[in-house]
């Protein structure tokens, strides 16, 4: 999908304002391409009939796997694919289309995945690793309950008792994306006997087991979120995630989705920007374009900085993931600096379009609603601050 030159003053001005699509090598840019026309011809034209629906793409599995961005087949089965800096990018692309398409895709890739690539043994790994990379088999993240949500660390309440050979599982989860569908469910469950979670893989239809997708949602409409119940679930020990010894092990993982959200917080930005820069330009009141008036282009050129900000910032958290240098406090900066600014400007994305910004229809409405989830999963902005003032000062504020 051709894109007009960064900062051209010629014409309209694409998101991508300091051109970091090109620091990819050539190899990750022309697959950007392939999933960008990919975004343009299968994701976008479904987006507002999905989100009014609540129906999540899960037709599309095949057609992501074709791409080729979910991680590497055979003896690699256990590495991400490409860069982190492309896999940033590709979070970026897709929530700058759908938001709801984004998470869908992340919770699969990044949390039900990463959960198996970073805790999970090589046996296990290449086990599942290669079914999920196919998207033969689809993944969810239970680690949320009803009455815990930030305090999860020292709150779950769902256990995990070992009888043997197995492990039987009590408890309910809240909130879990695609879990209402998903083959492989990776639940966080407090081992009764030393009190650590411990992390296990269960099968959708597994006895015992029951989701129900959360109705009435006004945010990432496009994300069937359900609510589970285990009941007596049985699980094999060599379904226990080997490396999950305690809640520092799910911590890994967080760390990382955490950083993902920043860069699809800053997509979602980003689609609403470029929604309401065609609007400005194609609107007219007064006899001239309102993209032509001084309040207008104020709006546009305060949501294009805070998007350049927040790409500026997610690059860099890309390198230091790269050298497995990114710390919880970093991440954590970066998903309350992107989702805030985010949230700033699909108000002002709306505000671009009038009465006309309450319609699906031009898609500033969509990405203004579903901004709000971004705001608040994986860790809201106030918990997010804490872990930083934590590391800013040494002291904790949390109780």
């Amino acid at each position: 999908m051709a894109e007009r030159r960064h900062g051209s003053e010629a014409g309209a001005v694409e998101g991508d304002f300091f051109g970091i699509v090109d620091l990819l090598d050539g190899e990750e840019r022309k697959l950007l391409d392939r999933v960008r026309e990919f975004l343009r011809a299968e994701v976008a034209p479904h987006a507002n009939e999905l989100w009014e629906a609540g129906r999540s793409p899960v037709s599309l599995r095949g057609r992501i796997a074709e791409l080729g961005i979910t991680g590497e087949e055979g003896d690699d089965a256990g590495v991400p694919a490409r860069s982190s800096l492309f896999r940033g990018l590709l979070g970026m692309e897709m929530a700058r289309v759908d938001p709801s398409f984004a998470t869908f895709f992340g919770v699969h890739a990044e949390l039900a995945m990463g959960s198996v690539r970073a805790c999970g043994s090589e046996e296990q790994k290449a086990r599942w690793l290669p079914a999920m990379t196919r998207w033969e088999k689809l993944g969810a993240f239970a680690l949320t309950e009803p009455l815990v949500g930030s305090g999860t660390a020292a709150g779950l309440t769902t256990t995990a008792r070992r009888e043997g050979d197995t492990w039987v599982l009590d408890g309910e989860k809240k909130w879990i994306g695609n879990g209402s569908f998903a083959d492989l469910l990776v639940v966080w469950a407090r081992d009764v006997a030393d009190d650590q979670v411990k992390g296990f893989v269960v099968e959708h239809g597994a006895a015992g087991l029951s989701a129900d997708v959360i109705p009435h949602k006004i945010a990432l409409r496009g994300v069937q979120n359900a609510h589970l119940a285990l009941d007596g679930v049985r699980v094999p020990e060599a379904d226990r995630l080997q490396h999950a010894e305690s809640f520092a092990d799910t911590n890994r993982v967080l760390r990382v989705t955490r950083a993902a959200v920043a860069w699809t917080a800053t997509g979602c930005a980003l689609g609403a920007y470029e929604a309401a820069r065609a609007y400005a330009v194609e609107r007219e009141q007064f006899g001239r374009p309102i993209g032509s008036f001084q309040l207008v282009q104020d709006n546009l050129a305060r949501m294009l900085a805070d998007i350049t900000a927040c790409q500026s910032l997610a690059v860099r958290l890309a390198a230091l993931e790269e050298k497995d240098e990114l710390s919880d406090a970093q991440a954590a900066l970066a998903k309350m600096f992107c989702t805030t600014r985010m949230r700033e400007t699909v108000a002002r994305a709306r505000e671009v379009l009038g009465g006309n910004g309450i319609l699906l229809d031009h898609d500033a409405a969509r990405f203004f609603a579903d901004a709000e989830a971004l705001y608040s999963y994986e860790g809201t902005r106030d918990m997010n601050s804490l872990i930083v003032g934590r590391a800013a000062t040494g002291l904790s504020a949390f109780v």
